[in-house]
Protein backbone atom coordinates (compact mmCIF):
# COMPACT_ATOMS: atom_id res chain seq x y z
CA UNK A 1 0.00 0.00 0.00
CA UNK A 2 1.49 3.34 -0.63
CA UNK A 3 1.22 5.90 1.88
CA UNK A 4 -0.54 8.71 1.56
CA UNK A 5 1.74 11.82 0.16
CA UNK A 6 -0.19 14.08 2.71
CA UNK A 7 0.80 11.88 6.04
CA UNK A 8 2.41 14.50 8.07
CA UNK A 9 5.80 13.85 10.23
CA UNK A 10 5.10 13.63 13.81
CA UNK A 11 7.99 14.41 16.53
CA UNK A 12 7.65 13.44 20.23
CA UNK A 13 9.33 14.17 23.07
CA UNK A 14 8.77 11.89 26.30
CA UNK A 15 10.75 11.07 29.71
CA UNK A 16 11.08 8.16 31.85
CA UNK A 17 8.59 8.20 34.63
CA UNK A 18 6.30 10.13 32.89
CA UNK A 19 2.43 8.85 33.23
CA UNK A 20 0.98 10.12 30.20
CA UNK A 21 3.76 9.47 27.58
CA UNK A 22 3.37 5.90 27.13
CA UNK A 23 -0.07 6.31 25.94
CA UNK A 24 0.58 8.91 23.58
CA UNK A 25 3.31 7.10 22.44
CA UNK A 26 1.10 3.81 21.87
CA UNK A 27 -1.40 6.14 19.96
CA UNK A 28 0.76 8.07 17.83
CA UNK A 29 2.54 4.56 17.14
CA UNK A 30 -0.45 2.95 15.89
CA UNK A 31 -1.22 6.07 13.67
CA UNK A 32 2.17 5.17 11.58
CA UNK A 33 1.21 1.52 11.37
CA UNK A 34 -1.93 3.25 9.61
CA UNK A 35 -0.61 5.33 7.25
CA UNK A 36 -1.86 8.37 8.96
CA UNK A 37 1.67 9.76 9.74
CA UNK A 38 4.56 9.36 7.85
CA UNK A 39 7.57 9.24 10.73
CA UNK A 40 7.35 9.45 14.26
CA UNK A 41 10.88 10.63 15.16
CA UNK A 42 10.67 9.94 19.27
CA UNK A 43 13.77 11.25 22.03
CA UNK A 44 13.67 10.83 25.79
CA UNK A 45 14.74 14.32 27.27
CA UNK A 46 16.77 12.21 30.55
CA UNK A 47 18.99 11.02 27.43
CA UNK A 48 19.18 13.61 25.31
CA UNK A 49 17.99 16.35 27.26
CA UNK A 50 20.25 18.92 24.68
CA UNK A 51 17.71 18.03 21.87
CA UNK A 52 14.92 18.66 23.85
CA UNK A 53 15.99 22.37 24.85
CA UNK A 54 16.65 22.77 21.32
CA UNK A 55 13.04 22.45 20.43
CA UNK A 56 12.16 24.58 23.45
CA UNK A 57 10.23 21.73 25.40
CA UNK A 58 9.35 22.03 28.90
CA UNK A 59 6.80 19.56 29.88
CA UNK A 60 6.27 16.22 28.22
CA UNK A 61 4.55 14.78 26.28
CA UNK A 62 4.96 17.27 23.62
CA UNK A 63 4.53 16.26 20.15
CA UNK A 64 4.53 18.48 17.07
CA UNK A 65 2.68 17.44 14.24
CA UNK A 66 3.26 19.09 10.92
CA UNK A 67 2.67 22.92 12.03
CA UNK A 68 1.34 22.07 15.70
CA UNK A 69 3.13 21.88 18.94
CA UNK A 70 0.82 20.41 21.48
CA UNK A 71 2.03 19.56 24.91
CA UNK A 72 -0.11 17.20 27.48
CA UNK A 73 -1.76 14.27 27.55
CA UNK A 74 -4.19 13.54 24.42
CA UNK A 75 -6.38 10.64 23.68
CA UNK A 76 -5.86 8.64 20.63
CA UNK A 77 -9.16 10.20 19.15
CA UNK A 78 -7.66 13.79 19.72
CA UNK A 79 -4.83 12.62 18.08
CA UNK A 80 -5.95 11.45 14.75
CA UNK A 81 -7.94 14.83 14.54
CA UNK A 82 -4.32 16.75 14.85
CA UNK A 83 -3.13 14.24 12.16
CA UNK A 84 -5.80 14.94 10.27
CA UNK A 85 -6.18 18.91 10.47
CA UNK A 86 -2.53 19.14 9.87
CA UNK A 87 -2.29 20.82 6.45
CA UNK A 88 -5.62 21.97 5.90
CA UNK A 89 -6.49 25.74 6.49
CA UNK A 90 -9.60 24.74 8.73
CA UNK A 91 -6.52 22.66 10.93
CA UNK A 92 -4.66 26.32 11.39
CA UNK A 93 -8.02 28.04 12.13
CA UNK A 94 -8.44 24.86 15.05
CA UNK A 95 -4.97 25.62 16.01
CA UNK A 96 -5.03 29.08 15.97
CA UNK A 97 -8.26 28.99 18.74
CA UNK A 98 -6.58 25.93 20.45
CA UNK A 99 -3.59 28.35 21.58
CA UNK A 100 -5.77 31.27 22.49
CA UNK A 101 -8.14 29.25 24.84
CA UNK A 102 -5.23 27.73 26.18
CA UNK A 103 -3.58 31.09 26.98
CA UNK A 104 -0.51 30.61 24.69
CA UNK A 105 -0.68 33.78 22.93
CA UNK A 106 3.46 34.08 22.56
CA UNK A 107 3.26 30.93 20.72
CA UNK A 108 0.54 32.40 18.49
CA UNK A 109 2.63 35.46 18.46
CA UNK A 110 5.59 33.78 16.75
CA UNK A 111 3.92 31.30 14.37
CA UNK A 112 1.92 34.21 13.04
CA UNK A 113 5.16 36.20 12.31
CA UNK A 114 6.36 32.56 10.66
CA UNK A 115 3.80 32.41 8.78
CA UNK A 116 1.92 34.99 6.80
CA UNK A 117 -1.18 32.67 5.77
CA UNK A 118 -1.99 31.87 9.45
CA UNK A 119 -2.81 35.69 9.85
CA UNK A 120 -5.12 35.92 7.00
CA UNK A 121 -6.65 33.10 8.02
CA UNK A 122 -6.98 34.58 11.52
CA UNK A 123 -8.34 37.98 10.02
CA UNK A 124 -10.79 35.93 8.41
CA UNK A 125 -11.94 34.45 11.97
CA UNK A 126 -12.40 37.91 13.01
CA UNK A 127 -14.85 38.02 9.86
CA UNK A 128 -17.05 35.08 10.66
CA UNK A 129 -19.15 36.62 13.95
CA UNK A 130 -19.89 32.52 14.48
CA UNK A 131 -16.53 32.84 15.69
CA UNK A 132 -16.32 32.54 19.75
CA UNK A 133 -16.17 35.78 21.36
CA UNK A 134 -12.67 34.45 23.36
CA UNK A 135 -11.33 33.58 20.51
CA UNK A 136 -12.16 36.88 18.23
CA UNK A 137 -10.35 38.60 21.98
CA UNK A 138 -7.30 36.91 21.23
CA UNK A 139 -7.11 37.38 17.72
CA UNK A 140 -7.07 41.21 18.61
CA UNK A 141 -4.14 40.92 21.40
CA UNK A 142 -2.27 38.69 18.58
CA UNK A 143 -2.73 41.69 15.96
CA UNK A 144 -2.25 44.22 19.28
CA UNK A 145 1.33 42.15 19.42
CA UNK A 146 2.30 42.30 15.87
CA UNK A 147 1.80 46.45 15.38
CA UNK A 148 4.69 47.23 16.95
CA UNK A 149 6.43 45.67 13.44
CA UNK A 150 4.44 47.08 10.25
CA UNK A 151 5.97 44.04 8.37
CA UNK A 152 4.61 41.81 10.62
CA UNK A 153 1.66 42.80 10.23
CA UNK A 154 1.82 44.03 6.44
CA UNK A 155 0.13 40.35 5.25
CA UNK A 156 -3.14 41.22 7.55
CA UNK A 157 -4.26 44.83 5.87
CA UNK A 158 -5.59 43.55 2.63
CA UNK A 159 -7.69 41.33 4.43
CA UNK A 160 -8.56 43.84 7.24
CA UNK A 161 -9.34 45.98 4.20
CA UNK A 162 -11.87 43.27 2.98
CA UNK A 163 -13.58 43.24 5.78
CA UNK A 164 -14.57 46.90 5.82
CA UNK A 165 -17.05 46.32 3.17
CA UNK A 166 -18.83 43.64 5.61
CA UNK A 167 -22.62 43.79 6.29
CA UNK A 168 -21.95 43.46 10.06
CA UNK A 169 -21.04 46.62 11.91
CA UNK A 170 -19.04 44.84 14.25
CA UNK A 171 -16.68 43.28 12.11
CA UNK A 172 -16.31 46.94 10.43
CA UNK A 173 -15.60 48.26 13.62
CA UNK A 174 -13.06 45.60 14.34
CA UNK A 175 -11.18 46.10 11.21
CA UNK A 176 -10.98 50.08 11.41
CA UNK A 177 -9.90 49.48 14.72
CA UNK A 178 -7.03 46.91 13.59
CA UNK A 179 -5.65 48.94 10.44
CA UNK A 180 -5.85 52.09 12.81
CA UNK A 181 -2.87 50.00 14.39
CA UNK A 182 -0.82 50.29 11.21
CA UNK A 183 1.12 53.30 9.85
CA UNK A 184 0.55 51.82 6.25
CA UNK A 185 -0.30 54.66 3.99
CA UNK A 186 -2.91 53.46 2.50
CA UNK A 187 -5.04 52.46 5.46
CA UNK A 188 -6.01 56.18 5.62
CA UNK A 189 -7.51 56.25 2.28
CA UNK A 190 -9.19 53.08 3.43
CA UNK A 191 -10.79 54.25 6.27
CA UNK A 192 -11.71 57.57 4.54
CA UNK A 193 -14.37 55.42 3.06
CA UNK A 194 -16.34 54.73 6.41
CA UNK A 195 -16.08 58.15 7.98
CA UNK A 196 -20.05 58.09 6.97
CA UNK A 197 -20.53 54.59 7.81
CA UNK A 198 -23.76 54.37 9.28
CA UNK A 199 -23.41 52.85 12.44
CA UNK A 200 -22.25 55.26 14.82
CA UNK A 201 -19.66 52.81 16.80
CA UNK A 202 -17.74 52.44 13.10
CA UNK A 203 -18.15 56.31 12.87
CA UNK A 204 -16.50 56.59 16.34
CA UNK A 205 -13.74 54.21 15.86
CA UNK A 206 -12.81 55.28 12.04
CA UNK A 207 -12.24 58.68 13.40
CA UNK A 208 -9.97 57.60 16.55
CA UNK A 209 -8.03 55.49 13.80
CA UNK A 210 -7.73 58.48 11.38
CA UNK A 211 -6.47 60.60 14.32
CA UNK A 212 -3.47 58.11 15.26
CA UNK A 213 -2.49 58.07 11.54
Amino acid sequence: MNQPSNSPDVTLFIATGCAHCPAVLAALSELVKQGAIGRLDVTNIVERPERAQRHGVRSVPWIRIGPFTLQGSYTPAELRQWVTRAGSDQGLRDYLAELIDTQRLDEAVRLARRDPHLLRLAVEMIGDLETPMGVRIGIGALLEELADDPAALEPALEPLRALLDSGDAPVRADAAYYLGLSPDPRVRDWLDALRQDPDPEVREIVAEALANQ
